[in-house]
């Protein structure tokens, strides 16, 4: 079996500039009482300020200016672990939460359907550094291992346990994984690396520490099974982002809007699902929170299609006040079905699909302006089909030819010696309603060479009516 261990170098930083349109500014997250606000993270700006984490946030505003602070909330950093982990539900079955700012996958079982670890693992770093995430990535043969390693090593892979016992006797000490006070006293006996602990006699180890050590070491060794919690997706996906500022035009909410439909598609690729309704939440100072229902005609999660059918509605929106937070609430996740494409597409940057397209016209001429056809079960053509706002399709439950264009109402048929292609199909129905009707239906050509749908009454007498045309 193995194991991968993400672990997030900077989750806390990465989950609030990922929400802001200039990520390169100084940023610095505080924490503690207001009579102390202590830096707790620096993004690399703030660091050429001079900026570090343990200073008190009055001696960073005395030593620069400039930089920006946000509070430093670990309900945020649970929140964004909690998403990563969705995130990670795409590619393994088994993801665990176990250690903080880390995530760890089974990816074994996985390896036959995203290939080799090596593609495997670029592929984890490539829709990492789309989502804004800095991270290190190991692979071991048990989880422990993966994630001791993760806090030396990136990109390192431990293929068996004799290559595992090389890489942890290499480990330092302090980064193994044991407890300050144990780290603290295997120092001060001259102590440095995992290989001199593991030359100690083990009964000398037991004597002289916890239970704890030896059996970590076994753990990291594949010796001792560790047992961990499976990460189980959440029924809905609920995100916010909260701005530094006031915001009082649409153009300068698209930047979060984006970011948050891409993690949606993140979170939905994760559960193997789609969205056909979700809701923004625009948040103001002193005005009630403006709630912009989104709604689609099918399961979609392409984010392209998603933003541009919210950015469309949003712009129709009259802003009561500026805009202080904006959430993406979805709770409506039904099974997804891709669209099936050709291999072949003819000028694809010409033409767009035909999803997308209904899905923006609907999002800028509103709901009602789009509408479709749907068969009826009735052999009276007049009643034969219906408007239909839902993704029904014009499916024909006749085993005849029926026209493309159907009159509103049948006309007389000015070519009095039609050539007859087709016919009679003979029509009577309509009894139990009212509307009874007894008629012969005939395929005809006119003398300019045109297909028609034409009738006449059973007993022959009339004219023909021409009812339809074919293209």
């Amino acid at each position: 079996m193995r194991w991968a261990c993400v672990l997030f170098t900077q989750l806390a930083l990465d989950g609030v500039v990922r929400g802001r349109a200039d990520q390169a500014s100084p940023l610095v997250l505080v924490a503690g009482p207001a009579q102390r606000r202590v830096i707790k993270a620096a993004n690399p700006a703030a660091r050429q300020l001079g900026l570090r984490p343990g200073q008190s946030l009055l001696a960073a505003q005395v030593l620069a200016s400039g930089f920006a602070v946000a509070e430093y909330d670990q309900a945020q950093i649970d929140h964004w672990q909690r998403f990563l982990a969705a995130w990670g539900y795409r590619f393994s079955s088994h993801v665990s939460l176990d250690y903080p700012r880390a995530l760890l996958l089974e990816v074994e079982s996985s390896l036959s359907l995203f290939g080799p670890w090596s593609c495997f693992e670029r592929r984890l770093r490539a829709e990492l550094a789309e989502l804004g995430f800095q991270h290190r990535i190991v692979a071991a043969p048990n989880p422990a291992a993966a994630r001791a390693l993760a806090n030396v090593h990136d990109g390192l892979a431990v293929a068996d346990a004799l290559a595992l016992r090389t890489q942890i006797e290499k480990l330092p000490i302090s980064r193994c994984g044991l407890a300050a006070e144990t780290v603290a006293a295997l120092s001060r006996m001259g102590l440095r690396q995992v290989k001199q602990l593991l030359a100690l006699p083990r009964d000398a180890i037991a004597r002289r520490f916890p239970p704890e050590v030896l059996l970590h070491l076994d753990t990291l060794l594949g010796k001792q099974p560790l047992a961990l919690d499976s990460y189980l997706p959440a029924d809905e996906f609920d995100t916010r982002i909260e701005f530094n500022f006031e915001v009082d035009s649409h153009q300068a909410l698209l930047f979060p809007l984006r970011r948050l439909i891409a993690d949606l598609q993140a979170f939905l690729a994760g559960r193997d699902c789609g969205v056909q309704q979700f809701l923004l939440m625009l948040e103001h100072r002193s005005a009630a929170e403006t709630r912009l229902p989104v709604g689609l005609l099918t399961a979609e999660r392409d984010a392209q299609l998603l933003f541009e059918v919210a950015r469309s509605r949003l712009q129709q929106l009259q802003l009561p006040e500026p805009v202080l937070a904006l959430r993406l609430q979805a709770s409506n996740l039904p099974a997804f079905t891709p669209q099936h494409q050709e291999l072949f597409t003819e000028r694809p940057q010409q033409s767009q699909p035909w999803e997308q397209l209904r899905e923006r016209l609907r999002a800028r001429l509103g709901d009602e302006a789009v509408y479709g056809l749907a068969a009826v079960a009735d052999h009276r053509p007049e009643h034969s089909w219906r408007v239909t706002t839902g993704d029904a399709g014009a499916t024909s439950h006749h085993d005849h030819l029926r026209p493309g264009w159907l009159l509103a109402e049948p006309q007389p048929l000015n070519d009095l010696v039609p050539e007859i292609l087709a016919g009679p199909e003979r029509i009577e129905s309509g009894w139990w309603d009212g509307g009874d009707l007894r008629r012969d239906y005939y395929l005809i050509r006119t003398r300019d060479g045109r297909r028609a749908w034409v009738w006449q009454a059973v007993d022959g007498s009339g004219p023909f009516m021409l009812h339809g045309w074919f293209a």
